[in-house]
Order: structure tokens, then C-alpha cells, then sequence
């Protein structure tokens, strides 16, 4: 599971998941594009990708997943600094939490601009250059609620499940390209997004979990970068959860 003179690209990159995930993989060889809105927290996150490996590279694109032409731009501009793009992961999300009859309209448009319309946006972006190449692992960043649903969470349930369909219906497209699209299925991991969950729904997750914990980003960075080595090589248009043991 190495990446030297490979490019890699994730965004939300600035915390939590899409953070582990650039350092993973940093760590493991390659040279790492941030996307995200907070340049401090890139920084940060750059940072870390550099102090992982002697010789680490990690460059920020500070950018607006939402926005097409910025995720276009920044798709270019990382091919042209890294000479190539192997690895891409979607990883910007958000989440807000409201009954269906209390969902504002201006909130479900969000949830499904940033969760779900961004990663349409960069596997157009992305398959430009891999299907150049022939080669190339996509993987997106989804959610156990993407499959099993949660009362108060119907916005960002169904702009998690639909990167569900994204992923396979991509992962048809581009196959015979050697383009491999996948997803992971986090549960509740410790992220500053998980830290705002009330104590009664915290608690019912943990129980459910078989592992009796809560994940942390690392447990999702190894995954990803599992499924974007060479190891995961005939796996495509899968769906891998990471949730202690949730759902079964």
C-alpha cells in the first residue's frame, strides 16, 4: 500500500476525516492535494502531510466544492503540478440535523450541494486525466445513515445515499478505463461533526456497535487508502462500512 510518484486529491481536507486521510496518504508516498474553504485549518492539515514522510509534498487549493469551475480549476491545477492524478477522494460534507416537516428548503439544497453534487462534480473532474492515463481510484466518503436512514437526519441521509448510486453507476462507466470507484460507509467516528450528536443518540450508536467504540479518522484513512492501492486492484463499485459493527 504504497503511493510514491503518485498524485493524490481530497478534499475537505482541512479537519477530521479528509485530514487523516491526506496524511495517510503522505505517509505512504504520495504527493497530496488539499481542497477545502479554511485556509488556516489546510495549513494545518499541510502541515501534518509534511512532517509524516521526509520529502512529503502537500499543496492547497483552497476552493469551493460546490462551485464546478473551482473544482475543475483545481483538478487541473493539480495534474499540472504533479504531472499526473491517481488517487481522488470526496470527502466535503455536512450535516444538519432537523424533522422532515421542519426542513427548510435552503438546508436541503445545501446538504445536497456540498454532500453530494461536489463529488458529481469532481468524478467529472477527475476522470478527465485518469482516463488518460488508464488508470485511477476514485472513492467517496458516504455515511452508515446513507443506508439505513435516521429520523431527524432525512437532508443528509439522502445526499449519503446517493453517492451510494454515484459510486456504481461510475464505477460502470469507467471501468473499462481501469478507473476504480468506491465508497466508504463510516459510522460514528470522533470528528468535531460527531462531537455536536446528543448523549442519547452517542450512546444508542455505541451500543449497537459490536467493537463497542467509536471509530477515530485513522480507522477511515487506512480504508481509503486500501481501497485506492494496488491491493484493492479488482475491487470497484463497492461499498465498504467502517462502523465497529452497526450494521450487519
Amino acid at each position: 500500500m504504497r503511493f510514491d510518484g503518485k498524485g493524490a486529491l481530497v478534499t475537505g481536507a482541512s479537519r477530521g476525516i479528509g485530514r487523516a486521510i491526506a496524511v495517510e496518504f503522505a505517509k505512504r508516498g504520495a504527493d497530496v492535494a488539499l481542497l477545502g474553504r479554511d485556509v488556516a485549518a489546510l495549513e494545518e492539515t499541510a502541515g501534518l502531510c509534511a512532517a509524516s514522510r521526509p520529502g512529503a509534498v502537500a499543496h492547497l487549493f483552497p476552493c469551493d466544492v460546490t462551485d464546478q469551475a473551482s473544482v475543475d480549476e483545481a483538478v487541473s491545477e493539480t495534474v499540472s503540478r504533479f504531472g499526473r492524478l491517481d488517487c481522488v477522494v470526496a470527502n466535503a460534507g455536512q450535516s444538519t440535523d432537523a424533522l422532515l416537516l421542519r426542513l427548510k428548503a435552503e438546508t436541503i439544497d445545501r446538504l445536497l450541494d456540498v454532500n453530494l453534487k461536489s463529488a458529481f462534480y469532481l468524478c467529472a473532474a477527475a476522470a478527465k486525466p485518469m482516463m488518460k492515463q488508464r488508470s485511477g481510484a476514485i472513492v467517496l466518503v458516504s455515511s452508515i445513515v446513507g443506508m439505513t436512514g435516521n429520523a431527524g437526519q432525512a437532508a443528509y441521509a439522502a445526499s449519503k445515499a446517493g453517492l451510494l448510486g454515484l459510486c456504481k453507476s461510475v464505477a460502470k462507466e469507467l471501468g473499462s478505463r481501469n478507473i476504480r470507484v468506491n465508497a466508504v460507509a463510516p459510522g460514528l467516528i470522533e470528528t468535531a461533526m460527531t462531537e455536536k450528536m446528543p448523549d442519547v443518540a452517542r450512546e444508542y450508536l455505541l451500543k449497537q456497535a459490536a467493537l463497542g467504540r467509536p471509530g477515530t479518522p485513522e480507522d477511515v484513512s487506512g480504508a481509503v487508502a486500501f481501497l485506492c492501492s494496488d491491493a484493492a486492484g479488482y475491487i470497484t463499485g463497492q461499498t465498504l462500512v467502517i462502523d465497529g459493527g452497526v450494521v450487519m
